[in-house]
C-alpha cells in the first residue's frame, strides 16, 4: 500500500522504516532534509514540500501525520486538507487531545476527507518490537487502512495467549484495536498514558525507598544497603510486578547504578492532564494518576531518586531529554 509519512522524527522514522519493510511505500517528508534523505537512502520517495508529498500519491491518498500534538499537528492537517480532494484520507499517530479530533474530523467531513486518530505506543524501540496502536475513525475507512495498522503492530509475537481468547476473534491480539468513532483511538491512548504515569510512580517511590534503607535516622539493627540494580533484576524474573517498564529501569540501573546522569527533573507531555480532566468531567476518583501528575509539577522544583528513575524510564522507553529546571 502506498502512505505518505510526515514528521520523520524518533517514531516517524522508524514507523515509515517498519512500513517499508512489510512492503509498503512511503513517501516521506520532514522539515529536517537530512531526516528525509536518510530515509530515502532507506528506500523511500522523499520529497521537500507537502505539495510534493501529494503530487507523489494516487489517489485516493493516505498521509499518516506523525508531528507534536498541538500547534504542529493542527498546522499540517490544515495544510493537508486545503491540498487534499475527496476521498483522501489524513491519519494522526501523535498524541493529540480527542476533542481535538472530533473537531478536525467535522472540518474535514465538510470536505470529503477522511480523518483517522491513532494512539500510538512503542517509543524508539518500534521498529523491531512493532507498535501497539489504538484506533478512531469511520470504521470502513480504518477497515481499508488494516494492511498498514496489521504492519506497524507487533502481532502476536511471543506474548502468551490469554486464556480463553483463542475463539474470540479480532485485531486486539495482534496489537492494534479499532476503538470507536472520531477521537476513541487517542482518549484510549490518553488515559493508557495516565496509567504509565501512575505506574512509573509506583516504581519509582518503591526504588527510592531502597535508596533511603541506609538511613543514619533509622535504628542501627533496621539499617540496609540495598543494591537497587540486583531488586529490580530480581524482580523481572518471576515476580508479579515484572513488566517492560521494570526492565528499562533495570537496565538505566546497570548503565548508572546512582542515575547521576538524571537531575529527575520529569516533563509532562500533556496526556496525563487530560486524562486528569476527562476523569472529573467523568466524576471518576483517579487518586494515584492525580498524584502521579502532580510528583512531576514539584520535580521541576525540587529532585529526589525516585524523580532520576522517573527520568531514566522516559529515556529508555521514548527518548525523551530532560528539560532544564523551571522549563
Amino acid at each position: 500500500m502506498q502512505i505518505g509519512m510526515v514528521g520523520l522524527g524518533r517514531m516517524g522514522g522508524n514507523m515509515a522504516r517498519r512500513l517499508m519493510r512489510g512492503g509498503h511505500a512511503v513517501v516521506a517528508y520532514a522539515t529536517d532534509p537530512e531526516a528525509v534523505r536518510q530515509l530515502a537512502a532507506d528506500g523511500a520517495t522523499g520529497t521537500a514540500t507537502l505539495d510534493d508529498v501529494v503530487g507523489k500519491l494516487e489517489p485516493p491518498r493516505v498521509v499518516w501525520v506523525m508531528v507534536p500534538a498541538g500547534v504542529a499537528t493542527e498546522q499540517v492537517v490544515g495544510d493537508l486538507a486545503k491540498r487534499f480532494e475527496p476521498g483522501d484520507t489524513i491519519v494522526d499517530g501523535g498524541n493529540s487531545f480527542y476533542k481535538d479530533d472530533v473537531r478536525r474530523m467535522k472540518m474535514l467531513r465538510e470536505k470529503q476527507i477522511h480523518y483517522v486518530d491513532v494512539g500510538t505506543s512503542g517509543g524508539v524501540w518500534g521498529l523491531e518490537r512493532g507498535y501497539c496502536l489504538m484506533i478512531g475513525g469511520e470504521r470502513a475507512v480504518v477497515e481499508r487502512l488494516d494492511p498498514v495498522f496489521r504492519t506497524l503492530a507487533p502481532g502476536l509475537g511471543t506474548v502468551p495467549r490469554t486464556p480463553g481468547r483463542e475463539k474470540a476473534g479480532g485485531t486486539a491480539e495482534h496489537g492494534y484495536l479499532y476503538c470507536g468513532p472520531s477521537g476513541a483511538g487517542h482518549f484510549v491512548k490518553m488515559v493508557h498514558n495516565g496509567i504509565e504515569y501512575g505506574l512509573m510512580q509506583a516504581y519509582a517511590e518503591g526504588l527510592d525507598i531502597f535508596r533511603n534503607a541506609g538511613s543514619k535516622d533509622l535504628d542501627p539493627d533496621l539499617r540496609y544497603d540495598l543494591d537497587i540494580a540486583d531488586i529490580a533484576e530480581v524482580w523481572r524474573r518471576g515476580s508479579v510486578v515484572a513488566s517492560w517498564l521494570l526492565d528499562l529501569t533495570a537496565q538505566a540501573l546497570v548503565e548508572d547504578p546512582t542515575l547521576s546522569n538524571y537531575t529527575g527533573v520529569v516533563a509532562d507531555s500533556g496526556e496525563g492532564r487530560w486524562t486528569i480532566m476527562a476523569a472529573i468531567e467523568e466524576g471518576v476518583p483517579v487518586d494515584v494518576l492525580s498524584a502521579s501528575l502532580y510528583v512531576r509539577f514539584r520535580s521541576r522544583q525540587d529532585h529526589t531518586f525516585a524523580e532520576k528513575v522517573l527520568s531514566a524510564m522516559r529515556q529508555k522507553f521514548g527518548g525523551h531529554v530532560e528539560r532544564p529546571s523551571g522549563g
